[in-house]
């Protein structure tokens, strides 16, 4: 079991770039992230191909994971752009505030294009380089096709089930920007809800959410480019009514489930299935009497 940090997480750090908005070039304006990382490798990593998937999908369980003490890492593969309301400036913008109010340690933008994002040889290699860079032992990734909206979706889950492989290989440095092999331990699906298939996995799990949906509301609510009012009010309708099915499950008012491509093992069973959080319906401290 991954143990949080004992010591403090110091200040997220984002990528920063200058960006050309017609040929698409951002030139590194800090290389601080890189010294950091190496002295505080993150606990777990969350990517997903645009920013406000992460937010959309995974926001409760990643900043209850930074309020437990946690060093969490974003990875965007994309800038999202172009978008009928954005831009590479103003998306760029609400991704950090977005980061900002989850509370990350980290949050990265790839250079990989949107709209034509593909697995192959060089999303594998961009994402792995982040991996072996930060070295988090829990990987966690969107799954599922999503024909009613962007096939980026689906790209980026074999991108990130490729890239966990590749983070480890050796003697292939030179691929990955001189960083050395990393092993990362789990791979986390963060199933779509609106996949265009049910698919079984070895194992779920919901991450209880109930004290942090409003924080991941409202890291959405940044990504005022891509959601309008109306639009806002649907996404939000969507968020808890997903949570709310999602908790219900697992006994919590909201959550987020989760998937393994393997079982779950455990040591400790008592541990593992915790406190059902659903009241039995008389009080425990004074049952009805017999009649």
């Amino acid at each position: 079991m991954v143990q949080p940090a004992t010591h403090p997480c110091p200040q997220r750090v984002t990528h920063l770039y200058s960006t050309d908005e017609h040929h698409h070039q951002r030139e590194w304006l800090s290389t601080t992230e890189k010294i950091v990382s190496e002295a505080e490798p993150l606990d777990i990593v969350f990517t997903a191909p645009h920013p406000d998937d992460l937010e959309i999908g995974m926001g409760g369980t990643i900043a209850k994971l930074v309020d437990q003490g946690y060093r969490v890492g974003m990875l965007h593969m994309t800038s999202g752009e172009p978008t009928p309301r954005g831009d590479l400036k103003t998306r760029a913008t609400e991704r950090d505030q977005a980061a900002d109010v989850l509370g990350v340690a980290i949050c990265h933008q790839l250079e990989l294009t949107n709209r034509e994002l593909m697995d192959g040889p060089a999303a594998r290699y961009a994402v792995a380089t982040f991996l072996r860079r930060h070295r988090p032992k829990i990987l966690v990734g969107m799954a599922g096709r999503t024909p009613g909206a962007s096939p980026d979706h689906y790209q980026a889950q074999l991108i990130t089930e490729a890239a966990r492989f590749y983070s480890q290989f050796t003697k292939w440095d030179d691929r990955f920007d001189g960083t050395s092999p990393h092993r990362i331990d789990h791979l986390v699906y963060r199933p779509v809800p609106v996949a265009a298939e049910i698919t079984h996995y070895h194992t779920t799990f919901v991450v209880d959410i109930t004290d942090t949906i409003q924080r991941k509301i409202k890291a959405v609510h940044c990504y005022k480019s891509q959601f309008d009012e109306t639009r806002m009010a649907r996404v939000e309708q969507y968020i808890r009514g997903n949570a709310s099915a999602d908790g219900s499950k697992a006994g919590f008012e909201y959550g987020e489930t989760y998937a393994l491509p393997r079982p779950l093992g455990t040591s400790n069973l008592i541990n593992l299935l915790g406190d059902w959080k659903i009241p039995p319906p008389f009080d425990p401290q004074d049952p009805p009497p017999s009649p």
